[in-house]
């Protein structure tokens, strides 16, 4: 059975069309890429696939089960980080339990137990503008962990890192997805990191935004990090930038 499920989504905005006929899947721990250019839709559909948005016609299911239209079912990164400031980093990753009614003692409790395993141990006290780029994504990333364990909605989480942080998050970031079988859905526009990282890659493309097609990396991760000068790698980007 399919983690997430996408059937036949279609959304209009003031009588301008922004998706049409939009289906994808994700299974259990893969990491899946949804491509395009800018202004294709991407963004409406993650809304819609989070329960923010309800789709003019078409389905959502996770695990089976319809969520179509239902927040809070499945989480959702933006590209900023949006650590409160005021809040200390345990305070900020507790969020989502505090949420579901969980006591603050309770849930610094639960954020706490997994900072060790998102590389954050010894951060707990400390307040956002302590930590770096890459810290504060890992934060972020582990709030989203808290508010659904099963599947991520990631959108640019990594847009705003320079090149070395960067690469060093998405080494772990893999790394963590493998040990606690998340899986993640994200967004992105740069098509080296799509590569690098994806199982399969959607190419979301036109106004309104559909699929154009599915792209199979079919090298195992994780993928040696001289992986995009092979010709292996230059010849996915090829068939993307062909088809985009």
């Amino acid at each position: 059975m399919e983690k997430l499920e996408v059937r036949h989504v279609s959304k209009a905005f003031d009588g301008r069309s922004v998706l049409e006929d939009v289906s994808l899947t994700l299974r259990e721990g893969e990491l899946v890429c949804l491509l395009g250019v800018s202004g294709g839709g991407k963004s409406t559909l993650f809304n819609i696939i989070s329960g923010l948005l309800k789709p003019d016609a078409g389905q959502v299911f996770l695990d089976g089960e319809e969520v179509t239209g239902k927040p809070g079912k499945i989480s959702y990164m933006l590209q900023k980080d949006l650590l409160l400031p005021y809040r200390t980093i345990v305070d900020n990753v507790a969020l989502p339990l505090l949420l579901r009614g969980v006591s603050k003692q309770e849930a610094r409790q639960q954020a706490s137990a997994l900072f060790e395993e998102f590389g954050l141990e010894g951060t707990q006290t400390l307040w956002p503008s302590q930590l770096s780029g890459g810290m504060r994504q890992r934060a972020a990333l582990l709030r989203t962990y808290l508010f659904s364990q099963n599947v991520a909605l990631l959108d640019e989480p990594f847009s705003a890192l320079d090149t070395l942080t960067k690469s060093a998050v998405h080494e772990w970031y893999l790394a963590v997805m493998e040990r606690i079988r998340l899986s993640t859905l994200f967004i992105t526009h740069d098509i080296d990191e799509a590569i690098l990282l994806s199982d399969r890659i959607y190419l979301l493309t036109g106004q309104p935004g559909r699929i154009c097609d599915e792209i199979r990396i079919a090298q195992p991760k994780p993928r040696p990090h001289d992986f995009n000068l092979t010709p292996e790698f230059l010849a996915y980007k090829r068939a993307i930038l062909e088809r985009l």
